[in-house]
């Protein structure tokens, strides 16, 4: 099972689970943690292979997102938490998506920062990249690459250091596990296109997420399931640029859908 913390506000309290991206660990929520647990019951988990959560022993064994999602739910399950809103921060965000559609009664609401809709040109081509490259270079150089690609101001050094360093405790067999699920990426989002609907979600950009935002606005124009909030003078990682701003619109989101 993985590894988890909850932080219990009242019994009758909706819970909040918070999702980290690929390459972190629950650890990047703590600009979230106070805020939040004076509303609610919070559940923080590590990923497999992440933080401190085991990855899987059998190197030959391919992840997927429904497999990492069931992982979450195996943890839920286990807390006896039938429903609960999420939180998730860029890949992230998509574990969350592909939860919702395996059990979306559990689902109260989503607040996906950093989301990633679509891959654009750009992109892929990154991705195309660190997959001829992966295993020809130490993993840890794409990820900076990757890092700096997403993450390129100086006002976003502090969650591009922030990824990197989680990142240096990841295995190299379990980067590259990870890295693999890229190639599931164009389907699946390509799938979750279609709202779910009776699942309320707010997306929490920052003005300067180049690779994100775009695809997200179109997302969001398109469909009108959900909502958007853009956070000036912010990148990728919102949650730790911007905490107080987006703690504020989070949790009145989440109120309001409790």
């Amino acid at each position: 099972m993985l590894f988890y913390k909850t932080h219990t506000h009242t019994e009758q309290a909706p819970w909040v689970v918070f999702i980290h991206g690929a390459g972190g660990s629950s650890n990047i929520w703590y600009k979230q943690l106070r805020a939040f647990s004076e509303h609610f019951n919070v559940l923080l988990v590590d990923l497999r292979g992440h933080g401190r959560s085991p990855g899987s022993s059998d190197f030959s064994r391919k992840y997927s997102f429904e497999v990492i999602a069931a992982d979450v739910l195996q943890v839920l399950d286990h807390l006896s938490i039938q429903k609960a809103h999420f939180v998730g921060v860029s890949l992230g965000t998509i574990i969350i998506r592909q939860l919702a559609e395996m059990q979306p009664q559990r689902v109260s609401s989503m607040v996906l920062a950093g989301a990633i809709a679509k891959l654009d040109l750009r992109s892929r081509f990154f991705v195309g990249l660190g997959r001829a490259f992966k295993n020809l270079v130490p993993y840890l150089w794409l990820y900076k690459l990757f890092a700096f690609v997403i993450m390129p101001r100086k006002n976003h050094a502090e969650s591009r250091n922030f990824f990197v360093n989680e990142a240096r405790k990841l295995a190299r067999q379990e980067f590259l596990r990870w890295y693999k699920l890229t190639g599931q990426l164009r389907p699946l989002l390509k799938r979750f296109e279609a709202p779910l609907p009776g699942i309320p979600t707010l997306y929490v950009m920052g003005r300067q997420d180049h690779m994100f935002l775009p695809t997200v606005e179109d997302l969001v124009a398109r469909t009108r399931q959900a909502t958007l909030e853009i956070v000036e003078q912010c990148g990728h990682v919102v949650t730790m640029e911007q905490p107080a701003v987006f703690n504020e619109r989070a949790i009145r989101f989440l109120l309001a859908r409790s």
